[in-house]
């Protein structure tokens, strides 16, 4: 029994107690609950280790430690447990992502070991909409996209990934784990686009998927296209799946910088509920 306050990585007999902590906040905690959901807590399946910070012998917060480092429900104390281990383990992710406060905290106490890193994005507005919007009409244009249509998607796909991140998703390995992620959201048909000629003018994906709340993720208009509001109808159209065959609440977030995208959200009935971060390395 675990009486005083410490952190140690979850076994897979605690899957109960961990989805518990996630169910608190279904729709900030949706990434890591989804990958939970799917994989359990075993490391190999899961891509990574699952933290947990316990006081008085319950699990009161985690902290996924895979390609990202994610906190949740993570309070000062907590924060800090996870930064010392973290510290210790050395950096193995390529960003820190979670809710503003939590994530932080963490980067302010691994900054002086992991710093500097390549862009901090402090503030990230979490989005959620639990109806569709009076007066938009979503793009009829806009379907699932095939599983033979891969080599279609795949460059739109890339392009919005550099853009956003700065970074190509091909560099390394070539993006061979990129691509297997875009063939997992097309075969799971959570991929959606409107082609014109053969191409790619808008797509999104639906990323993360709960029983309680879905993700948004990877909304991108070709260059040439924009500005013609293929966003909004196409962002209704995403989400009239997602409500529909999803889940009942649907987040994304976003850029506070790219005032475009939010008022083009905001058209389609996302409201601001909080504010995510990430450090990018």
């Amino acid at each position: 029994m675990l009486t005083t306050t410490t952190t140690k990585v979850l076994e897979p007999g605690e899957l109960d107690a961990a989805l518990a902590v996630l169910d608190r906040d279904p729709v900030a905690n949706a990434f890591v609950a989804a990958r939970v959901r799917i994989a359990g807590l075993d490391p190999w399946r899961l891509g990574g280790e699952m933290w947990g910070w316990y006081a008085g012998g319950r699990l009161e917060s985690l902290c996924y430690a895979g390609a990202n480092l994610v906190p949740i429900g993570a309070g000062p104390e907590a924060v800090r447990a996870f930064a010392d281990r973290a510290r210790r383990a050395g950096r193995r992710c390529s960003s820190i992502v979670g809710p503003a406060g939590p994530t932080a905290g963490l980067w302010s106490l691994l900054e002086p070991h992991w710093g500097p890193a390549r862009e901090v994005r402090a503030c990230q507005p979490l989005m959620v909409a639990r109806g569709m919007p009076a007066g938009i009409a979503p793009d009829p244009l806009v379907r699932r996209v095939r599983r033979d249509e891969m080599d279609a998607v795949m460059p739109a796909c890339v392009a919005m990934f550099t853009e956003e991140v700065g970074v190509s998703p091909l560099a390394g390995d070539g993006g061979l784990l990129y691509q297997a992620r875009v063939a997992e959201l097309v075969g799971s048909g959570r991929s959606f686009a409107r082609f014109e000629n053969g191409r790619v003018v808008f797509k999104a994906e639906i990323g993360a998927a709960t029983p309680q709340a879905c993700q948004i993720q990877g909304v991108w208009v070709a260059p040439e296209h924009r500005g013609r509001g293929l966003s909004v109808t196409g962002m209704a159209a995403v989400l009239q799946y997602a409500l529909r065959e999803v889940a009942p609440v649907v987040s994304l977030y976003v850029n506070d910088y790219n005032t475009a995208a939010r008022a083009a959200y905001r058209r389609v009935g996302f409201e601001e509920v909080g504010a995510f971060m990430s450090v990018l390395f």
